[in-house]
């Protein structure tokens, strides 16, 4: 389903032509409900700490994850105490749920499990952004709210937008939902405060981000890190990220020999029947995001790449002003 997604929406597949007309309606819908928010028939709700969005305009993957990660982490060293919410995708939540180290991703996402297992941050996930913010800002000591996604939950009031686009897939062809990738049209990266590139090549106005390889982990913790796989070694990998190509560029450039690559729908649910058919004989690589769905079956031969994203000084000077100048405002 995703490669043929993928050929509509980025390889410029003449029956994008066909759902057009449905991209006119989902765009005549989604301005209807913008509008109701603009004018104030529906309230948007302001909260008294900075809210930082992370979203993206596109659908699919496209690094808000990193991004969230390395923000924890440049908010905890200027003194902030963050928090996260999430929806979290693929998961069915009654009302919210907090976060904690060790939670299984099919019960509160993979995006989820995988930020509170590497940051240990205060996260509350729910299908209603707002109520998440509620429990987060009751239930823990924190004094500003990240947002994982939801760049078009105008319910939910915001101080800063961050948009992250793929550098190679950026906008697609440019088209909206279900004829081309767009959840909303190329005009609102002009309203955001930053537009981040994770690979490619940044344009003007437009802040790079990289994501840097670091160290290869045991899926199932019960391996030392001096006995991953090596360069030049023949190695199966497997991915269910939005871009799983990215991965295996990355790991055929760290010079391992891919004797298979497999690539899973993003947010995809594994078992171990299935992953270890796959690499029955040879070390099993995979993302971060793909771990934290098999800690509880994974073989002593499965790893997983710890990456972190890499912005420039001059995109972390400038979002800590905005975030200064936002909490002067509501301490007013």
């Amino acid at each position: 389903m995703q490669s043929w997604v993928n050929k509509l929406w980025y390889d410029g597949h003449i029956l994008r032509f066909v759902l057009w007309p449905l991209s006119l309606v989902f765009a005549a819908i989604t301005w209807f409900r913008r509008q109701l928010y603009t004018v104030g028939v529906k309230p948007q709700a302001v909260l008294p700490v900075p809210v930082i969005i992370v979203g993206n305009i596109t659908v699919g993957g496209s690094g808000k994850t990193p991004t969230v990660i390395y923000l924890i982490e440049l908010l905890r060293k200027q003194g902030y105490k963050p928090g996260v919410i999430s929806r979290g995708y693929g998961v069915d939540i009654d009302g919210v749920r907090s976060v904690y180290t060790g939670d299984s991703a099919c019960l509160v996402g993979d995006e989820p499990a995988m930020i509170v297992a590497r940051t240990q941050v205060p996260m509350v996930v729910g299908a209603k952004r707002i109520d998440a913010a509620h429990q987060l800002l009751n239930d823990f000591d924190v004094d500003l709210i990240i947002s994982d996604d939801g760049l078009q939950h105008y319910a939910l009031g915001r101080d800063i937008e961050l948009v992250i686009l793929d550098g190679e897939r950026r906008l697609g062809n440019g088209m909206l939902l279900p004829a081309g990738p767009l959840r909303e049209g190329q005009w609102r990266t002009s309203t955001v405060d930053h537009v981040i590139i994770n690979g490619g090549e940044a344009q003007r106005g437009e802040q790079q981000m990289l994501l840097k390889p670091t160290l290869w982990h045991s899926v199932n913790g019960k391996q030392r890190q001096s006995n991953a796989p090596q360069p030049e070694q023949e190695v199966v990998a497997m991915a269910g990220i939005g871009n799983p190509s990215r991965f295996f560029d990355t790991l055929a450039g760290m010079g391992y020999r891919l004797d298979r690559v497999q690539a899973f729908d993003d947010h995809s649910a594994y078992s171990e029947a299935t992953l270890s058919a796959l690499a029955a004989e040879r070390p099993l690589l995979m993302t971060e995001k793909d771990a934290v769905k098999c800690r509880e079956f994974a073989k002593d031969n499965w790893w997983y790449l710890a990456v972190d994203a890499k912005l420039s000084p001059s995109f972390d000077q400038q979002l800590l002003t905005r975030v200064k100048q936002v909490v002067e405002e509501k301490q007013r």
